[in-house]
């Protein structure tokens, strides 16, 4: 399986954190599944950084790729495609990040690792 993780999920599996559910800790660490980091989630962790909303993770923000690499995890470009796809999404939810993790989620046919249930309003599949 290929599983496209919310940023949220990426964080409390570096910091090994207990809100991380079982089945996404389960599928994120078999060896069998393709694991995709966005680059939505880098440009929301580096924002969240410089904006003193996310302590503790600048080591992370300087080094997102050797952080990805290490895990053996994949990252996932932006495309066009996927600009407008979150751009034309409908619906109330606001937040730019997780608009283009739907997008890329739904242009990708993949599930996504999040406790966000909102997630499913657009046809997305959770692993949670």
């Amino acid at each position: 399986m290929r599983l496209l993780l919310d940023t949220h999920a990426l964080l409390w599996w570096f910091s090994d954190d207990p809100a991380l559910s079982p089945a996404a800790r389960k599928a994120m660490a078999a060896n069998s599944n393709v694991v995709l980091v966005s680059a939505a989630s880098a440009w929301e962790i580096a924002t969240k950084v410089r904006i003193g909303r996310l302590p503790g993770a600048e080591e992370l923000a300087a080094d997102f790729q050797g952080f990805i690499s290490r895990e053996g995890f994949t990252t996932l470009e932006i495309t066009v495609n996927h600009g407008i796809r979150a751009g034309l999404l409908p619906g109330p939810h606001k937040d730019p990040f997780d608009r283009m993790l739907i997008a890329q989620a739904q242009a990708e046919n993949l599930p996504i690792a999040t406790n966000e249930q909102i997630f499913e309003a657009y046809g997305v599949r959770r692993v949670w």
